[in-house]
């Protein structure tokens, strides 16, 4: 292993590279924390004209949530790995890792954002479902006081 590597890895390197991001989505704890157990979308049907599709309409704070989370520059699209990983299987396991999480396993609850957040641009029902089940405000909670604990030993 490199000198490189090991420094990259380091608690301060994790904390550096999640700092800025993770402050940014810390912004929306408090309508997070505010809608959570509560459903953010709604469905739009004008069934007036004819036969047309029922699509879903989502919170404009959710969708700013979202588009702030796409280019934070902390998703990862490999995020699966985690989930076949831990065998992930639902909610209740995604709020267990994010619970146990360390500064070591920051990754770990940014795959967890990461999954609602991009898996939701195809099947939208998933911001919602990540919003009324607590994950993504734990989550983001998680990592917020992680930065911060380690800030403070530095």
């Amino acid at each position: 292993m490199s000198d490189m590597s090991l420094n990259e890895n380091s608690t301060q390197d994790i904390v550096n590279r999640y700092r800025q991001s993770v402050a940014v989505l810390a912004k929306f704890l408090p309508w997070l924390r505010e809608h959570a157990k509560k459903d953010v979308s709604t469905k739009y049907d004008n069934s007036e004209m004819g036969h047309t599709i029922p699509f879903p309409v989502y919170d404009s704070t959710l969708l700013n949530f979202v588009k702030t989370a796409q280019g934070s520059g902390i998703m990862n699209r490999n995020y699966v790995y985690l989930y076949s990983k831990y065998h992930i299987s639902g909610v209740q396991d995604e709020l267990r890792i994010i619970e146990q999480a360390d500064i070591m396993r920051m990754d770990d609850l940014r795959d967890i954002l990461s999954r609602y957040i991009l898996e939701g641009n195809v099947k939208g029902e998933l911001w919602s479902e990540g919003v009324r089940s607590g994950v993504m405000e734990r989550a983001v909670t998680k990592m917020q006081e992680l930065i911060e604990f380690w800030d403070k030993q530095s």
